[in-house]
């Protein structure tokens, strides 16, 4: 009897275990599809192209640094053999290149304009914040980065016959400043460069040093460029700036502006007061030489550490702010018809 008593109470414990077994792998497998099924809409979501007509691509771009993914934006109806301009667009930290595309909405004055929109997307792995490593000089991974984003615009233009006499560079926080370090160091390959809410080159040169330089207190170092006689001087720039940027001081802004109109020679014109509908007022001064803009300063008092005009349904950006799209476009497509 004491043993068919210890055998009942083993069947009753093991028949527990089973039922207690079986409801937990049923819970974790329900988990675990859960998971991939998130992980598997979050992976659609992020391939699928922003709102809009054309086409959106993607590519690898390869270097001795690594290889960089991008997308291009490439509007509708192109015609055999069309060549069209290209903006290369350099996505802040925390961003990719599709949450910039949304958040800028660029790629809608791509279609009107008719010019092709590349993207850049920084990788995880080489920076975990997405930033543009601009400032790590001293190492020289910010030449290797920027290596990678010129043989993405070589690609381009080989792939899809994008014109390599209008060519242009915008970006936005390190995009910024990571377009900044591309005109400087090819200078002849581009026709326009727009900062938003960067930092000038030759301001840091670590991630010590990046940080000071956000905070503006660090000086930077004037800029050498060769004469506008003999070709090889940078071409023009456009700084964007908020006045109450808590992450890059608006200090950036001014001395983007200024060391660059001082290495072109150029003076400062008037300050002009500008205000489009109800969106934030800014202040715009031209940095001119023999009557043509080596720099642009617009300031926007109101506006913080964002895409000035930028959607509201995207982080980084500011619906209040007066349209950097439109104004970057304008500036650009002013230097490609000069």
């Amino acid at each position: 009897m004491p043993q068919m008593a210890k055998r009942l109470r083993t069947n009753a414990w093991a028949k527990s275990f089973e039922r207690s077994f079986t409801a937990f792998s049923r819970e974790t497998m329900r988990a675990s599809t859960n998971a991939v099924e998130r992980a598997v809409a979050a992976a659609a979501k992020h391939r699928s192209p922003p709102p809009g007509a054309g086409d959106w691509l993607v590519g690898v771009a390869i270097g001795p640094a690594g290889m960089r993914r991008y997308r291009l934006y490439r509007p509708p109806a192109i015609k055999f053999g069309e060549k069209l301009p290209l903006m290369v667009m350099l996505h802040g930290c925390g961003q990719d290149a599709k949450s910039f595309a949304t958040s800028t909405r660029m790629n809608r004055i791509a279609a009107r304009e008719r010019f092709l929109v590349l993207y850049p997307e920084q990788d995880r792995l080489a920076n975990a914040q997405g930033c543009w490593n601009w400032f790590d000089t001293h190492t020289g991974r910010a030449y290797g980065e920027a290596a990678l984003i010129m043989a993405a615009i070589d690609q381009v233009c080989m792939l899809y016959l994008a014109d390599r006499t209008r060519i242009a560079v915008a970006g936005l926080s390190a995009g910024a400043s990571m377009a900044a370090l591309l005109v400087t160091r090819h200078p002849e390959r581009f026709k326009a460069v727009v900062m938003h809410s960067g930092i000038p080159p030759g301001t840091a040169h670590s991630p010590m040093s990046a940080v000071g330089a956000m905070h503006g207190l660090r000086p930077t170092r004037p800029l050498v460029a060769a004469p506008v006689e003999i070709g090889a001087a940078w071409p023009p720039l456009m700084v964007i700036h908020g006045g109450v940027d808590r992450v890059v001081s608006a200090h950036n802004g001014h001395a983007a502006a200024h060391t660059w109109a001082q290495a072109a020679g150029a003076l400062a014109g008037k300050e002009r007061q500008v205000q489009r509908g109800k969106r934030y007022p800014m202040t715009v001064t031209e940095f001119k030489r023999k009557g043509s803009a080596a720099a642009t300063l617009v300031q926007v008092g109101q506006l913080g550490h964002a895409w000035s005009g930028g959607a509201a349904s995207q982080p980084f950006g500011d619906v209040q702010g007066p349209d950097a799209s439109r104004m970057v476009w304008s500036f650009v497509a002013k230097q490609f018809r000069a």
